[in-house]
């Protein structure tokens, strides 16, 4: 066999078609390594909040705290650009339409890429006003503003990285992403200990460490891909794609940008109004955050995964297997969402100890607070993510959008109505979480009861 007809075979191995076998299977094995996945990814930034809390002090985990919503604002842009972008691939991958995935795929690079550029120029020149606009103290704002523009100089591989990462997945393959997350994590951690402990960087041999392993994961996809899938490669004649390729790309990818942009959005005014209550209860809302966010993860790329399995089905005209797959989904992920709440509220203690000083114990009580508040409804997240991924594989994400903003909405007026009452405090902030979530789970179930899948539906020629 010669060296054309190995590659061809090896990415058959890797491609998956969501449109055939078992379903249950099918989301299972798709899904697992994007939740393998994930969850390296959250290990960046456990890696960072663990080292500096233990290690480095509260001041120093305030600041990294302080950037995290901030950062992850900025990156969801990007994000939801590729998510976007790789729901219009799947579904011409499921039609067999060759031509028009490749001429989507190479569209979106240019576009997002550009996105990318612009965006992380912007933030440099702002970085300053843009903390102080988020009420970072100021006893910690240049330790946060030094921190926040080394973790700024990683947006490229993040692109470049969550890109290819997408197509790939779109076309049926989430292993090769995963494995470039396992060595960048590895590195990850190594460097961390490094920066932080024998050479005394501090928060900025952290910030450091994330960033040198985000380009070993986005440049080692992309010359994997350029090398193993012709149909990823970036030619000089792709760089100046036509003026409609680019409206039927940003269709679909910009309306899912806006939803994840929005959804964090919300996210970042939460933490202003967070950051307002000073300096321990900024320190609590770190930690708890990631553990909460690691704690409902799988949920949230099992979403992913079913988007794509609706989005191959919805292309190939399966109706049938896409109402299936979503009965199967919603009996998946929430009986995940149940075993973890359960887990994390009876695990609160112990959890918030393994990142904060037992001395801390501030820090420690209003972390367990948050984390039982918010684990006892992580069913409600669960189905949303179904919800957002179902609207988005079937070509209407200006509905996952709209359960965004009902979801987000909710939460930002509440926790700025609450956390003024000295009665409540801070946790009208974390209350006002769970019920954005039931509010918009109970208006995506309305809507996809009265939406029906049709040939109408398509993406646009």
């Amino acid at each position: 066999m010669d060296d054309a007809g190995k590659v061809k075979t090896e990415d058959m191995q890797t491609e998956r078609k969501l449109t055939e076998g078992n379903i249950t299977g099918a989301l299972l094995r798709f899904a697992a390594p994007m939740i393998l996945g994930n969850m390296l990814q959250q290990a960046y930034s456990l890696t960072d909040t663990f080292i500096v809390g233990r290690f480095v002090g509260a001041d120093a985990l305030a600041a990294v705290g302080g950037t995290y919503t901030l950062t992850t604002f900025l990156y969801s842009v990007i994000i939801g650009l590729c998510m976007g972008s790789g729901a219009l691939v799947s579904y011409y991958f499921g039609r067999g339409e060759t031509d028009r995935m490749r001429s989507a795929l190479r569209t979106a690079f240019v576009t997002i890429g550009a996105a990318a550029v612009v965006l992380n120029v912007l933030m440099l020149l702002l970085s300053l006003p843009v903390l102080t606009i988020l009420r970072i103290p100021d006893e910690i704002l240049p330790l946060t503003d030094d921190y926040f523009r080394i973790i700024l100089t990683g947006m490229l591989p993040v692109f470049l990285y969550n890109f290819f990462a997408y197509m790939l997945r779109a076309k049926g393959n989430s292993v090769v992403p995963l494995g470039f997350l396992v060595v960048s994590t590895v590195m990850n951690i190594v460097l961390d200990i490094l920066f932080v402990l024998p050479l005394g960087r501090g928060v900025n041999g952290a910030a450091l460490a994330t960033v040198l392993s985000q380009y070993v994961s986005g440049i080692g996809i992309m010359l994997y891909a350029f090398r193993k899938e012709p149909d990823m490669r970036i030619r000089p004649a792709d760089l100046r794609p036509e003026a409609g390729e680019i409206r039927e790309v940003l269709r679909m990818s910009g309306m899912s940008s806006v939803q994840q942009s929005v959804m964090n959005f919300g996210i970042l005014m939460i933490q202003s109004l967070v950051n307002s209550f000073g300096t321990v209860i900024m320190a609590a809302f770190t930690v708890a955050v990631k553990i909460d966010t690691l704690a409902y993860m799988p949920a949230q790329e099992f979403g992913n995964a079913y988007s794509l399995f609706i989005s191959q089905n919805f292309g190939a005209g399966k109706e049938k297997r896409i109402s299936e797959g979503t009965k199967k989904a919603v009996l998946l992920s929430g009986g995940f969402c149940l075993a973890v709440s359960l887990a994390v509220v009876i695990l609160a203690g112990p959890l918030m100890s393994l990142f904060v000083d037992a001395s801390e114990m501030e820090i420690i009580r209003e972390g367990v607070r948050y984390l039982r508040i918010e684990g006892s409804c992580y069913i409600g997240i669960g189905l949303l993510f179904l919800l957002y991924g179902y609207f988005r594989g079937i070509n209407r994400p200006e509905i996952s959008l709209l359960l965004t903003v009902i979801s987000l909405g909710t939460r930002v007026a509440l926790g700025y109505l609450l956390a003024p009452i000295p009665q409540i405090g801070v946790i009208g902030i974390w209350a006002a979480i769970p019920i954005g979530w039931g509010l918009a789970d109970l208006a995506g179930f309305a809507l996809m009861s009265h939406i029906r899948i049709t040939q109408e539906e398509e993406y646009p020629v």
